[in-house]
């Protein structure tokens, strides 16, 4: 089964919890043993895994892709002028894996799934799949 999700988001730069939409995904398919993919189809966002106890981690790692990757560079040529966006989605990825047992998303105890927007405000899609064993 494969499931089209959207979202909003509201800045530019925005990590968004979304592992209960993951889970609720896998509670609603079924799936006790298997995989899901999360995947987001856009070249200026991304899905990634990381802490979602502290929420100085995202504020702290969206910083840090911007110190990276700085909003405006004198030698960029992209024309939309949101090379930054693509250089942080690349370096985030498109999708995650991530086991499901017993029902349940096989995640750390801090860990979460996140959608993360690096040219917002927009409406964005993602997707997930389920691969059964």
């Amino acid at each position: 089964m494969l499931k089209k999700f959207t979202l909003r988001t509201s800045t530019r730069d925005e990590m968004l919890e979304i592992t209960d939409i993951v889970q609720s995904f896998i509670t609603e398919q079924h799936l006790k043993e298997g995989v899901v993919v999360v995947y987001c189809p856009h070249t200026t966002a991304g899905i990634t895994i990381n802490e979602n106890a502290d929420p100085d981690v995202k504020r702290d790692m969206i910083r840090r892709f911007d110190e990276v990757y700085p909003w405006h560079h004198q030698l960029d040529r992209h024309a939309e002028g949101n090379t930054a966006a693509h250089m942080k989605a690349s370096t985030v990825g498109a999708s995650q894996h991530v086991i499901v047992t017993n029902g349940q998303l096989l995640l750390g105890t801090w860990q979460g799934v996140y959608f993360c927007e690096f040219d917002g405000p927009r409406q964005r899609t993602f997707y997930i799949k389920e691969l059964r064993d």
